[in-house]
């Protein structure tokens, strides 16, 4: 296997601090994202939308939960056999303490096109603390249809509005897991990436797995 070079201590400084200069760069162009996305503008969404969830049917403003922001998943439908997407199931493993986002006046809701009946033995078999609402017609509405994506709603007094939605490889930068394997030697290990000859890969998703099926 084609391993890192070995060097000295200053070697490996000197290369890690050059390395550096680079990462702050792109941290401040993410910056700027930021900023821009902050001036976006928004769109007034429909709120006579009905989901059911643990706590019955409930519309959009009750998906706040009181709170002034709200960042929905659109989770892919079900397959035919009662599972779920691999990918959909692992960006919701990597959801953090929603005690963080809720400091801020954020709520986050995790919604598929499927039957909440079907949601919920996934959520408890899979152990999400968070809930899974149904909601067919708002995650093709908000144009994921039977995919993938996510969305930011703003609430102004009885009014919703859309400020933000990112799919693809915009919404799989989100997750703590690729985050911390893009620091390391191997990577993802995903025939895509630009790695160093040698080093283990395999096909983009062959990998991924329910969090309970991994040997």
């Amino acid at each position: 296997m084609n391993l890192p070079k070995i060097v000295s201590a200053e070697e490996w400084q000197a290369a890690r601090d050059e390395l550096l200069v680079e990462e702050k760069a792109a941290t401040r162009q993410l910056d700027a994202l930021a900023a821009k996305r902050r001036r976006l503008p928004m769109v007034e969404f429909a709120t006579d939308y009905v989901f059911e969830g643990p706590e019955g049917k409930l519309g959009l403003l009750d998906l706040f939960d009181g709170r002034r922001q709200l960042v929905v998943y659109h989770f892919m439908p079900l397959h035919d056999d009662g599972l779920p997407c691999t990918g959909c199931a692992s960006f919701t493993d990597n959801i953090p303490n929603l005690a963080h986002l809720r400091a801020r006046d954020t709520t986050m809701a995790v919604i598929s096109r499927s039957p909440y009946a079907d949601l919920e033995p996934v959520r408890q078999r899979l152990g999400w603390r968070l809930p899974l609402y149904s909601g067919p017609e708002f995650n093709t509405d908000c144009g994921a249809g039977d995919g993938f994506g996510l969305s930011v709603f703003l609430r102004e007094g009885e009014r919703a509005f859309r400020t933000y939605f990112t799919t693809a490889r915009g919404a799989d930068r989100l997750r703590m897991d690729f985050n911390l394997l893009d620091l390391t030697p191997y990577g993802r290990q995903e025939t895509w990436e630009d790695s160093p000859q040698g080093r283990p890969q395999t096909e983009p998703y062959q990998w991924w797995r329910l969090n309970d099926e991994y040997a």
